[in-house]
């Protein structure tokens, strides 16, 4: 089938229903969960707010509008290679340069919703990945990469979705050997259910933050506060990611949303 027959088939199909859009992305607003990091260290993203222009009022008696305060790394939300200093020298690695084929393609579902369960500091290892790929075949070059943890369904609670105590935050994500195994593989980018692409306990790996870290400095793309992994099927499915064209962006909330064959 060439090209046109195929697009032509790919709108029939979503017209039809045969093809079902996922929605990938927790709800932004005021109570949107954002990272913490200690005083010392960083100075946290503000809370979102969302300000009225108008509202068919005497500011504008036809159409209500907002506008917006928020950080470029709040909710459901692209990472671009400048937002790390390992990738901040990139000329294409700001949300307006990067190229825009990267923002669409095959994402492979990696489940540890299981592991996570029973221990919110599992870390996904390349023994994983690789028993992973023995039953359901290799990752491909300029494939996407996402972790299923189920994680998603604390967003509701900023305190469950952080779980942090006295000893830092206990969440889910990979060591640092898995991102350089994924790098290794050519992906397109990683992305996770949590607050950040990485685990909560990465500040103390080696090297500190490694999804981040390691994946910027390939210039390479991450995806945090993802939801409904648990909705895609482990490989077969096209993300859709597009960051806002902000110039000079490090990063931009996104709505996430995947194409998926019903049946």
């Amino acid at each position: 089938m060439d090209a046109q027959k195929l697009l032509g088939e790919l709108a029939s199909q979503l017209l039809s229903g045969g093809i079902e859009v996922v929605d990938l992305t927790a709800p932004l607003g005021p109570d949107t969960p954002l990272i913490k990091l200690p005083p010392e260290l960083a100075v946290d993203t503000p809370k979102v707010e969302i300000h009225t222009i108008s509202e068919y009022d005497k500011n504008g008696p036809w159409w209500a509008w907002n506008w917006l305060k928020l950080g470029e790394h709040s909710g459901t939300h692209f990472d671009a290679p400048i937002h790390w200093i390992s990738g901040k020298d990139y000329a294409d690695g700001s949300t307006d340069t990067i190229p825009v084929k990267k923002f669409v393609g095959p994402v492979n579902v990696i489940d540890c919703s299981r592991e996570s369960a029973a221990d919110p500091d599992f870390l996904l290892t390349v023994d994983h990945i690789k028993a992973w790929e023995a039953k359901h075949g290799a990752i491909n070059p300029g494939e996407w990469v996402v972790m299923r943890t189920d994680w998603y369904k604390r967003n509701g609670s900023e305190a469950e979705f952080l779980n942090a105590n006295e000893t830092g935050p206990h969440t889910p994500g990979p060591t640092a050997e898995a991102i350089q195994y994924l790098i290794g593989k050519d992906i397109c980018g990683w992305g996770s259910e949590t607050i950040g692409t990485d685990a909560g306990k990465a500040g103390g790996m080696e090297p500190p933050f490694p999804a981040h870290t390691l994946m910027h400095k390939a210039n390479k793309y991450g995806l945090a506060s993802l939801c409904n992994l648990d909705r895609l099927p482990t490989r077969g499915a096209i993300l859709v990611a597009a960051p806002l064209k902000i110039v000079k962006g490090t990063g931009s909330p996104i709505r996430a949303m995947a194409l998926v064959a019903k049946g």
